[in-house]
């Protein structure tokens, strides 16, 4: 109950304030608790961030999946991963995940969650496949380089409204995909 609640705090001080905002003090003061108790909990920071990963990613990638699982044809396919992504943007689950490269994290910590984010871009290969690209790995990749460049410019709350951001990079994903 108590590691629920540090979780959900450190979800809000991350949505709230980034990286910076998530330490043991204000994790303490939003759960009631002390901060030594905090400690019994999570041993640092990037403990606290690679579980909220552990945790909140796999719940991302199915609703990504859900969302091209829901697409007819390769190319809508291609479309709803893109745009689930970037509408995900704004739930506080995604900032942990953005959290990550904050460089705070162990070398075991980090190799985790790129597995994680590797199964994401898998996700989209078999589109890719079908759309005929001869690498669909390497084009996944590359597809993925364009979302998070699109996540990164919302992040920093950009000029350009975060629709805006989206429909550029679904149009940049999908003229490139078909050529």
């Amino acid at each position: 109950m108590q590691r629920g609640a540090l979780l959900e705090a450190a979800r809000s001080l991350l949505s709230e304030g980034g990286t910076e905002a998530l330490t043991f003090p204000a994790l303490a003061e939003r759960t009631g608790l002390a901060r030594s108790s905090v400690y019994e909990y999570f041993r640092s920071r990037a403990a606290v961030v690679e579980e909220l990963c552990a945790v909140d990613f796999p719940v991302w990638a199915a609703e990504v999946e859900a969302a091209m699982e829901a697409a007819g044809t390769p190319e809508a396919k291609v479309e709803a991963y893109v745009r689930r992504q970037l509408a995900l943007v704004g739930d506080r689950r995604h900032r942990a995940v953005v959290a990550i490269s904050a460089g705070e994290l162990d070398a075991g910590a980090r190799e985790k969650i790129r597995a994680a984010h590797g199964g994401l871009i898998g996700m989209v290969v078999d589109a890719l496949g079908a759309l005929g690209h001869q690498q669909p790995r390497l084009a996944a990749v590359l597809l993925q380089g364009v979302v998070d460049a699109a996540v990164r410019r919302t992040e920093l709350g950009a000029a350009e409204d975060p629709e805006r951001i989206t429909e550029a990079a679904v149009a940049m994903v999908l003229n490139g995909v078909r050529g």
